[in-house]
């Protein structure tokens, strides 16, 4: 099937690529493995030097790459220029930190010396979605390649644009050439790349569904891989919290790329005794958000990425409806060209609806009140996902030990849940295993190999 780039506010189809033969993706394989022996002997200084002109090559395109984004998946371009700093600021961290997440490490033994060392598994498979288009893809490559690995990209069928820039960028900044490929292909194709001997290790960001079919053929070809799949994050809000701070954080914590976000707060868990107020303050914030033309620096919120994904989130909140919910806020696609749904919030959700229970990828905000911190837990944790969390309360301590009982990959006390090239990033139960960025997410590229010198 080719691969269509699609402009998701308009409709119009900007560029067709075919799909490319199994033949072809398999030559550009082989090619990336063969440059594979030179890039591992290379040193940390040298990765490093070409990383940090990535990062150059970022910023010097930031407004180009963001336009890109807003017209192949409907990121407003303030949006875009961020996520474009954020991958350089990733490139630069990596590059000034990698020699030491991955330095010897001594140990005691019986022999005369021994170490743990780090060294490069080979051919890193990293399948990405689009809808962080460049930050996915750095945040897995820039700590790849800085470990002596070398990459090929399977991009979102929606995007290749933007795929083929990112290679561009590489290719830009000097790196070997065959260090970092596009594939060109679709999800189908996926499984063969797996099952090819030279790819030694899979990074795949996207749906628990995708995660499950990668991490099936991956571990019967005995491969390693990392999966950061959905997420369903609650955002809990105590009787003591900053109410209007909640409130406005909590609409960009939703909305931001169109809520369409693994770590988007999703589920608003509130008080009893502050929950009518929160909800007043939540759903001014959220109908004071600027819909429309992501090409439009006042826009805060662009379309949904394709229109099927328009379909599934309404579906979610109909059913939700049919079953005794009730929409304060939105709740209709917009009648408008483009992938268009509004900033909506929903309340009166109890288990048993989709909207209880599965992700809802879009600017739709579900607001449940609870009796208490002890009932927020159990809310929280009453989902199959387990990715981030944000907790607001005036007691900075009462929320830590609050935040070691909720189950995900973490907790943001008073504070948007956000991805940080400092911290470790990743899940628990459905929202995968394995982690992304600090020295944790370098150290899933590595063989960690015993040395021991008798």
């Amino acid at each position: 099937m080719p691969l269509e780039s699609i402009n998701p506010a308009t409709g119009r189809v900007m560029q067709v690529f075919e799909e490319w033969t199994a033949s072809a993706t398999d030559r550009v394989i082989e090619e990336v493995h063969g440059s594979w022996p030179a890039w591992r002997d290379s040193s940390f200084a040298e990765r490093a030097a070409l990383l940090r002109k990535a990062a150059e090559i970022l910023r010097l395109h930031a407004g180009e790459y963001a336009e890109l984004m807003a017209l192949e998946m409907g990121k407003p371009l303030a949006q875009g220029r961020a996520e474009v700093e954020k991958c350089a600021w990733g490139c630069e961290y990596f590059a000034d930190h990698s020699a030491g997440y991955l330095a010897d490490e001594p140990a005691k033994s019986d022999g005369s010396r021994a170490y743990v060392a780090f060294r490069p598994l080979g051919l890193v498979l990293a399948v990405m979605p689009w809808n962080f288009p460049f930050w996915q893809v750095f945040r897995c490559a820039a700590p790849a390649l800085m470990a002596g690995n070398v990459l090929v990209l399977k991009h979102a069928s929606n995007v290749p644009r933007c795929a083929l820039a990112i290679e561009e960028v590489f290719r830009k900044a000097g790196f070997p050439e065959n260090t970092f490929r596009t594939l060109l292909i679709g999800a189908r194709s996926v499984a063969g790349v797996i099952e090819n001997p030279r790819v030694k290790s899979i990074a795949l960001t996207g749906s628990d569904a995708a995660g499950r079919q990668v991490a099936a053929t991956s571990g019967r070809m005995l491969k390693k891989t990392v999966l950061e799949l959905g997420g369903s994050d609650p955002f809990i809000v105590l009787a003591d919290a900053d109410l209007a701070k909640a409130a406005k954080v909590g609409a960009l914590a939703r909305c931001n790329n169109a809520g369409q976000s693994c770590i988007a707060a999703k589920r608003f868990l509130v008080e009893d005794s502050v929950y009518s107020r929160f909800l007043e303050l939540f759903v001014r914030e959220m109908a004071a958000l600027v819909v429309g033309d992501p090409l439009d620096e006042v826009t805060q919120v662009g379309p949904l990425a394709r229109q099927d994904l328009v379909v599934d989130l309404h579906g979610q909140v109909t059913d939700a409806v049919s079953h005794g919910a009730e929409v304060i806020l939105g709740g209709q696609p917009l009648e408008s060209p483009g992938c268009y749904y509004p900033p909506t919030v929903v309340t009166g959700v109890k288990p048993g609806m989709r909207a209880y229970h599965e992700e809802l990828f879009g600017p739709v905000a579900t607001v449940m009140a609870v009796r208490d911190a002890e009932h927020a837990l159990t809310v929280a944790n009453d989902t199959p996902f387990g990715l981030g969390a944000s907790l607001w309360t005036a007691d900075p301590a009462k929320g830590a030990a609050l935040a070691a009982r909720i189950e995900s990959g973490a907790v943001f006390v008073n504070g948007m849940v956000k991805s940080d090239p400092r911290l470790p990033f990743g899940g628990v139960k459905d929202s995968g295993y394995g982690r992304e960025l600090a020295g944790f997410g370098i150290r899933e590229f590595v063989n960690v190999q015993t040395v021991w010198i008798g």
